[in-house]
């Protein structure tokens, strides 16, 4: 009889559905915000990061880092005057926001030990996302799908973002990439 909870609990972790994470989720979406308010309000970083960390809500679970890894990096075209924000989610995973004070763009990564996708998915979802982005088309490739949004505030600003198509999926390498741009009048 003692045996039969722990043997219930081992089948259950194998039989239910990949659950969202709210401290994944909350990473992820702060993530969001945070490329969200690099680009569309300046003002809020241009005279330190305080004012920014504040706006996007993750309090000391993030943070400013030196460096980060080059698979957290965007594409090389994009890579001048950047800073590197580490957003701390859960023991064995987070993402990494990339910004820029000269190129219009930002550049969000996640990975870890943990499940991203169900979070990810959970967040894109969400009505508060949707109400902020419009979802514009869906391509699917190998175990990645990849939705390209346009920003309802201000349609110049765009954002691709890259997951896993299935929970479980990638759990040895980057299991999302986010890279929005925003398009000048130049």
């Amino acid at each position: 009889m003692r045996h039969l909870l722990p043997a219930f609990l081992a089948f259950a972790a194998f039989t239910s559905p990949a659950q969202a994470e709210p401290s994944l989720e909350k990473g992820f979406d702060g993530a969001l915000r945070g490329c969200e308010e690099w680009l569309l309000n300046p003002a809020s970083w241009v005279d330190g990061p305080e004012p920014f960390i504040e706006a996007v809500g993750l309090g000391n679970q993030m943070g400013l880092v030196e460096k980060v890894e080059e698979v957290n990096l965007p594409p090389k075209l994009m890579r001048r005057a950047m800073h590197y924000w580490r957003i701390n989610s859960s023991p064995t995973a987070g993402y990494v926001l990339v910004v820029s004070d000269q190129v219009p763009m930002c550049h969000i990564t996640g990975g870890g030990g943990t499940d991203l996708q169900p979070s990810v998915q959970s967040v894109l979802s969400s009505p508060a996302f949707n109400e902020r982005w419009e979802k514009l088309k869906t391509d699917s490739k190998a175990d990645m799908t990849t939705t390209t949004f346009r920003n309802r505030e201000d349609p110049a600003l765009s954002m691709a973002i890259s997951r896993a198509q299935k929970p479980g999926q990638r759990l040895d390498r980057v299991q999302v990439i986010a890279t929005a741009t925003y398009q000048t009048g130049n």
